[in-house]
């Protein structure tokens, strides 16, 4: 598991470290942003690789833990338990920032020339706030 790591994190870096002398290095900008495109999508390959191969490797990476009731639990169930409840609340909040971000933009815009649609608007923000609070309750639910 620790050599699955540090092979992840040498990959890394050396793709990351070649994208960027390559962008340094030549003259020609388009074929630069193509190479950054694809080491961009090599990382985040790798990324998801080691992660799932992390928690969810199958039974020869998952170590069993004696519980304090003494019921053994699977530590890769646990992992993507935890994967799972931090990706429904981090998308949820990215979700919200950008409902908000445009919402609240057009909301100032409307208050701005006619203040009496101030408690429209306000409604419209709140819906898009509402979008973090849904994913707050699906990670609480996914937890144990």
């Amino acid at each position: 598991m620790k050599d699955l790591l540090i092979g992840a994190l040498v990959l890394i870096v050396v793709i990351s470290a070649a994208g960027v002398v390559y962008w340094k290095k030549t003259t020609d900008q388009k074929k630069a942003k193509t190479v950054m495109i694809v080491n961009t999508v090599l990382v985040l390959g790798i990324l998801m690789t080691s992660t799932i191969v992390m928690f969810a490797g199958g039974r020869a990476f998952a170590a069993e833990v004696e519980t304090a009731a003494g019921v053994v639990a699977d530590t890769a169930d646990n992992g993507l338990r935890y994967l799972a409840a931090a990706l429904s609340t981090g998308l949820a909040t990215i979700g919200t920032g950008i409902a908000v971000a445009a919402s609240a933009s057009a909301a100032l815009g409307a208050i701005s020339e006619d203040s009496s649609l101030l408690g429209k608007t306000i409604i419209f923000v709140g819906l898009a706030e509402g979008i973090a609070i849904y994913g707050l309750i699906v990670s609480i639910l996914i937890l144990p």
